[in-house]
């Protein structure tokens, strides 16, 4: 892994204004410049203590800042390398000038997820650790955070590692009959290496199951409420989030535009969408709305169609329901609460629909039918044969490395099976130990890596 061998610096707080905001420096030239900065060239710092200083501009000589700073010595730093953390108030224009400080002093600034990628270049983590701290930062729900952290503990690397080190005992075995031709394999060898690998796909096979729940967890469910106008969809949006944030009337077409928020179903992050009723538009506001419903509907994972429950269907509820046809969908049976609700006289248009449709009967104004609503927009996403505990897989690059793992072992077994040479063999079993190699970033190439840690933010 070729890694720079100069000093970076960046923010490592987020945007914005805050009481504090830290700034960090790794690489050899970091206690150099941390004692330009202090004007303090015999500033000798111990390592891992706190200590107040003034951070002074290099030009203009003027005071910046008095701040508390860290130096942490190579290898026992987070990068592995030298590192100085300067802990400063959280004003952006007073950040962005001990950066600018910090340049002058010839440090570089960080690319995205350097820190991280130098971290794992000096061993201080693997790859599947280093990611993980992305999806830490990125967690939208309990479940999320539980998982990164235990990604981040090493649980995957740990979990990889006996079938690594099983895989390596088989190929060298294998080898050993190569290297000595009169030596072949015995058949009773020949089953107990097919035990082993199907012992090892298993496993994976196991391991691999849990993405459809990872990825859930990770990158959450996009859902919209559509329906004609009136129909409650913006009543049933804040009952979904617990809060009025859509503005509700009795007045058909009150939303004009979309509106947007997060929230966590079982663990799983789910991005709500409140949209305009839809309908032949009255006026060119109206249109646009109409427009953006129609946009966001498209790019949705699941659709809540919203049926008024104490009317007979319009023909604008049928023109509802045939845009949902082919489409994931669910219809809310809205207003059970009133006296003319009847669910009855609406089934023959709900079955005559193309696609597997489920109906929730829910009033919105008593919140009868809400758990009912939340179970159903789980459902299509969620895997019955797995628990929601337990290590999950929830990087996608993760889980195609073990899927080409798990062919390349059935590759090797099948070739096995027919007593192909053992040299055929090896290239599957050598392939299955790369591909897992390449999750921990072992044998993952700089190009990869670099496409890795473009995804993390600045100063991580």
């Amino acid at each position: 892994m070729n890694v720079p061998n100069d000093t970076i610096v960046a923010v490592s707080t987020p945007p914005g204004r805050s009481g504090i905001g830290v700034i960090r420096l790794s690489g050899p030239a970091s206690q150099t410049i941390l004692r330009k900065l202090i004007a303090s060239e015999s500033f000798d710092p111990e390592p891992n203590l706190l200590t107040l200083k003034s951070l002074i501009d290099p030009t203009t000589g003027g005071t910046l800042d008095q701040a508390l700073v860290c130096y942490f010595k190579a290898p026992h730093s987070f990068t592995g390398e030298d590192v100085v953390e300067l802990h400063c108030h959280g004003s952006p224009i007073l950040l962005r000038a001990i950066v600018d400080a910090a340049l002058q002093l010839d440090a570089r600034m960080a690319d995205p997820g350097e820190f991280s990628l130098r971290a794992v270049a000096n061993g201080r983590m693997n790859l599947t650790e280093a990611e993980a701290i992305r999806d830490l930062i990125d967690a939208q729900t309990d479940s999320a955070l539980r998982q990164a952290t235990r990604q981040m503990k090493g649980e995957l690397s740990d979990r990889l590692q006996p079938v690594k080190d099983q895989l390596l005992q088989i190929i060298v075995r294998l080898e050993s009959s190569l290297e000595f031709v009169e030596d072949d394999l015995p058949h009773l060898e020949v089953a107990q290496v097919l035990r082993s690998l199907a012992e090892l796909r298993s496993s994976l096979e196991k391991l691999a199951s849990t993405f459809s729940r990872g990825k859930l967890l990770r990158d959450g469910i996009r859902v919209a409420l559509i329906g004609r106008p009136n129909t409650g969809k913006s009543s049933l949006f804040n009952m979904l989030l617990g809060h009025g944030r859509a503005i509700v009337t009795d007045f058909p077409g009150t939303t004009r535009d979309t509106i947007t928020e997060s929230i966590g179903l079982d663990g799983v992050p789910v991005v709500l969408t409140d949209t305009a009723g839809l309908r032949v538009a009255g006026d060119e506001i109206e249109s646009i709305g109409v427009d953006r419903t129609k946009r966001e509907a498209a790019d949705s994972d699941l659709l809540i169609v919203v049926i008024d429950g104490s009317e007979p269907l319009t023909e604008e509820d049928r023109g509802v329901l045939s845009e949902v046809t082919g489409r994931r969908h669910i219809i809310a049976v809205n207003k059970s609460d009133l006296p003319t609700f009847n669910l009855n006289r609406n089934e023959n248009a709900f079955s005559a629909l193309d696609t597997p449709t489920t109906i929730v009967t829910l009033s919105a104004v008593t919140e009868d039918g809400l758990h009912d609503l939340r179970a159903a927009i789980l459902r299509p996403f969620m895997n019955s044969n797995h628990s929601a505990e337990g290590l999950m897989i929830t990087n996608a690059r993760h889980h195609d490395l073990l899927l080409r793992t798990i062919d390349a072992i059935i590759s090797s077994e099948q070739l096995l099976q027919t007593r192909t040479s053992e040299e055929l063999i090896l290239v599957g079993l050598h392939n299955a130990l790369r591909y897992l190699g390449e999750i921990t970033g072992e044998t993952t190439s700089d190009e990869i890596l670099g496409k890795i840690f473009s995804t993390f933010c600045i100063g991580k």
